[in-house]
């Protein structure tokens, strides 16, 4: 996919599927709400009343599937955002911690729902590494954002586009890997942001060779209301870039406010947590409720799950 002469604000085009596998027809799906699934080993930690993780006292499990761990070693010094290669160093666009930097480091990295969360390693199209996050929603996918997947702007020749390739390291923690990495050159995302570069539709998918997906398990995802988004407590997991490498770390607080296209929340983030699942849990399970891009002096945001995205979510899942 190229970049086309397509201008103005159309929430129908904006969400045309696209893929870096131009032979690939991308079917639309249907709306309704995704459940979740916590993968082979189906032990994981609590939730408490108010909607959060319960993140002290669990027994480490050992993973279920160890899977090409000898495709890649984890880079052991920090590598820069993803972000940077499209939006250019902060500020303006840094991710903020507001106040007390009170996130909380995941160590049980393999026990569900840490290991939904994956550490990626992206090679742009020049060659050049970045960091961000991704989550499964389903056996062979993964959501992250759509500037994750896809570089605009760049100002540098022959990076922007789709990225070479995408290393994804579920339940990483620091240089361990416990179920591998896996390598993808497969990967989606709409013309809002490949064509226009819309950050009211930054998100994107990357599709895995492997089932790797149903040993972690995945989110769910849901669309919901304005009423019943400002009615939650959001959980935002990833990998920051100001932490040691390869370290996971979790944060949470109600919502700040949404409009139809955007969620925001005073939860502390970093670069390289582009592409973290903004998610609220309710019955004890785990839904995807927004896709974590950007940061702001007094808020976070990341893009809304509405209809338009969860279709699309619905079609990439496999």
């Amino acid at each position: 996919m190229t970049d086309g002469a397509v201008s103005g604000d159309n929430p129908v085009l904006g969400h045309v599927p696209v893929s870096n596998q131009p032979s690939e027809e991308i079917p639309v799906g249907v709306e309704f709400t995704e459940p979740p699934d916590e993968g082979i080993d189906p032990n994981s930690t609590g939730v408490t009343d108010e909607g959060t993780e319960e993140v002290q006292g669990y027994e480490r499990i050992e993973a279920a599937v160890a899977a090409d761990e000898d495709l890649i070693t984890p880079p052991s010094v920090q590598l820069p955002d993803i972000g940077e290669a499209s939006f250019g160093p902060p500020p303006p666009m840094a991710e903020a911690v507001h106040g007390p930097d009170d996130r909380i480091q995941i160590t049980t990295t393999n026990v569900y729902p840490w290991r939904v969360h994956s550490s990626l390693l992206i090679t742009a199209a020049d060659g050049s590494r970045w960091i961000g996050t991704g989550w499964f929603i389903g056996p062979h996918t993964a959501i992250t954002a759509g500037h994750c997947v896809y570089i605009k702007n760049s100002g540098v020749p022959g990076r922007d586009g789709w990225v070479r390739r995408i290393d994804v390291m579920p339940g990483r923690n620091a240089a361990s890997l416990p179920y591998g990495s896996v390598a993808s050159s497969n990967f989606r995302s709409v013309t809002g942001w490949t064509s226009w570069g819309d950050q009211n539709y930054d998100y994107g998918a990357i599709i895995l060779p492997s089932d790797l997906g149903s040993s972690t398990g995945w989110f769910g995802f849901s669309v919901l209301t304005d009423a019943d988004l400002l009615a939650s407590t959001l959980n935002v997991v990833g990998y920051p870039g100001d932490k040691p490498p390869g370290t996971l770390w979790y944060h949470w607080n109600r919502t700040a406010s949404v409009n139809t296209r955007k969620v925001y929340y005073d939860i502390d983030t970093v670069g390289g947590q582009s592409g973290s699942s903004v998610y609220r849990i309710a019955g004890g399970q785990r839904y995807g409720v927004a896709v974590h891009a950007y940061g702001g002096a007094t808020t976070n945001s990341g893009t809304r799950v509405i209809s338009a995205v969860a279709n699309n979510m619905v079609a990439w899942k496999v």
